[in-house]
């Protein structure tokens, strides 16, 4: 009986524990949700103002758009701060993991303590360790990001950008996703469409866009990838919580049998005695 009495000690400690941290994940999901969708658009305006760009300019000519084949690939790879959130952080890291096992001579830029520990463990080479907190993340350092990578591409040390993170379809789906930044493959020409006419020419307006471009991408990635950490530890924390209560009814069943077992051989003992006595 004492050592049941001290599990259920045990296990409503925890439970506090699990309760107050999805209460903590729920408030920073709601704010993180609403970070998502602000940064939504910018998503698709930077992205639909490459493409016009590409396709409306004759002759635009490059180094963003050439393909300098899949040798030497960067992966910015965008996992979580803390663990305690399921399967978040493994099934992220296994997706930039699928990408790493074809790639030649691959580098990353983690973001986010837990990728940063994953890679370094990997031994893969590892561009800056700067960025180890997703939720600190600011927009100027997403731009620094960016303007690092596109650094390393003009100067082929690398030949191609991917960014992995999760995309933060609801509070209960969250689903890691790669994308392939560099080299940009433009759209097909619109038949008949008119021509866009950029001063002083349409590679100087693309070299000055793409690094906001990247630099927006990374950005809402990073909102994406932080709301859906917090969807994730919500719901493990949620799902803790309830088996944590589960296992209290459990062993409060099993101490009152105890506690009932205990009474009924005290009072067989007691009338074994009268019994003797007689």
């Amino acid at each position: 009986m004492k050592d049941i009495k001290r599990r259920i000690k045990s296990v409503d400690s925890t439970r506090q524990i699990t309760k107050a941290m999805e209460l903590v994940a729920s408030s920073k999901m709601r704010k993180a949700k609403e970070r998502v969708e602000h940064s939504r658009p910018l998503f698709t305006i930077s992205y639909e103002t490459i493409q016009e760009l590409l396709v409306r300019s004759r002759g635009v000519e490059s180094d963003y758009l050439k393909n300098r084949g899949e040798t030497r690939p960067c992966l910015i790879v965008i996992a979580g701060d803390r663990g305690l959130a399921g399967g978040y952080n493994s099934s992220l890291l296994k997706t930039a993991q699928a990408l790493l096992d074809g790639a030649a001579d691959p580098v990353v830029v983690p973001i986010g303590k837990k990728a940063l520990e994953y890679f370094s463990r990997k031994k893969v080479e590892i561009v800056t360790r700067a960025y180890d907190s997703v939720e600190s993340m600011s927009a100027l350092e997403a731009e620094a990001i960016a303007e690092l990578v596109c650094k390393l591409y003009r100067e082929k040390k690398i030949n191609s950008l991917h960014i992995v993170y999760t995309n933060f379809v609801s509070v209960l789906n969250q689903q890691p996703a790669s994308l392939k930044l560099l080299p940009l493959v433009p759209r097909k020409p619109i038949e008949g469409g008119a021509v866009l006419i950029c001063e002083p020419s349409p590679q100087a307006v693309l070299d000055r866009l793409i690094p906001q471009y990247l630099a927006g991408m990374i950005q809402g990635a990073v909102s994406e990838s932080f709301a859906s950490e917090q969807g994730a530890r919500r719901t493990a924390m949620e799902s803790a919580n309830d088996n944590a209560s589960q296992m209290i009814d459990s062993l409060h069943l099993q101490y009152n049998r105890a506690r009932q077992a205990a009474i009924t051989q005290e009072i067989t003992e007691i009338a074994a005695g009268a019994q003797a006595l007689q």
